[in-house]
């Protein structure tokens, strides 16, 4: 089965031409793909589906094979190599996702190349039964979680997948991966959680790390990136507009005057391949 593999802000997926291949068991696939050592390696596949709603419908999984409901980075590649395949022939096109309908603004290149995409990400979700987070109040904006013995200050959001986000003084002092597995794990988020830590460079710039739900520490997350600014922007340390540093790379979020969340970056091709190891 031929794959194409690609990359946004550092974070990696494995897609797949859901036209051409009749894919049975989209959680194996994900799995076998997915592995670093055996396999293509990725953060999760992308599968193009027809959709009977918008012009072409993302499937996402995760790399332990969880579905996920969206992905910011991840529908960045989508809209690009769904436009370069030809499998969308618009360069203003919508995406059905599990999230509902995004609508994709793509710049082309002399090459007829998509340099950048802009993804209308919709608006966030707060209500705590919605995002869902297991604690009596309306929205969770600046609780207190204790964590080994340490109070953690975080905001919960809903932005397509549940995120957390917590702000830091210093991005290289926190230990991301035990302390975002254990969060992501907490009790009180009975879908689990992403966690992003953030650090304010300036009220238009931060640097955030990602510790993603279902595929462990990410060199990017643009959901996480869109919630990150969104929580920011409500509390007063942020502005509308912020360039978000990852790990892996750089993207623009913006916030609409109706609330929407508008998302811009680029996404890269790495590989084409034939994928053996078929379920």
């Amino acid at each position: 089965m031929e794959f194409t593999k690609m990359e946004a802000a550092g974070n990696d997926f494995v897609v797949f031409n859901g036209f051409k291949y009749s894919i049975e068991n989209y959680e194996d696939l994900a799995i076998k793909s997915c592995d670093r050592h055996f396999s293509v390696g990725a953060d999760g596949i992308l599968i193009c589906e027809k959709s009977d709603i918008a012009d072409i419908k993302m499937v996402y999984y995760n790399s332990d094979g969880s579905r996920g409901e969206m992905c910011g980075n991840g529908i960045r590649c989508f809209s690009k190599y769904v436009y370069e395949e030809g499998l969308v022939d618009k360069k203003i096109f919508t995406v059905d996702t599990l999230a509902g309908i995004k609508t994709i603004w793509l710049e082309i290149d002399n090459n007829d190349k998509a340099e950048t995409v802009k993804v209308n990400m919709g608006s966030p979700i707060f209500k705590a039964k919605d995002i869902p987070v297991n604690i009596d109040k309306d929205k969770i904006i600046e609780e207190t979680l204790k964590i080994d013995g340490e109070e953690i200050t975080f905001s919960s959001v809903l932005v397509g997948v549940p995120h957390t986000i917590i702000f830091v003084d210093d991005i290289q002092t926190i230990d991301i991966n035990g302390l975002g597995k254990e969060i992501e794990e907490h009790f009180i988020f009975p879908k689990k959680t992403n966690v992003n830590f953030i650090q304010i460079i300036n009220k238009n710039k931060i640097n955030i790390y990602t510790w993603e739900r279902g595929a462990g520490r990410t060199l990017g997350c643009g959901t996480g990136s869109c919630a990150s600014v969104v929580i920011g922007s409500l509390l007063g340390k942020l502005e509308k507009r912020v360039y978000v540093k990852t790990e892996g790379g750089e993207l623009e979020v913006e916030l609409g005057e109706q609330g929407e969340i508008f998302m811009k970056g680029g996404a890269n091709r790495i590989c084409n391949g034939i994928f053996y190891n078929l379920i």
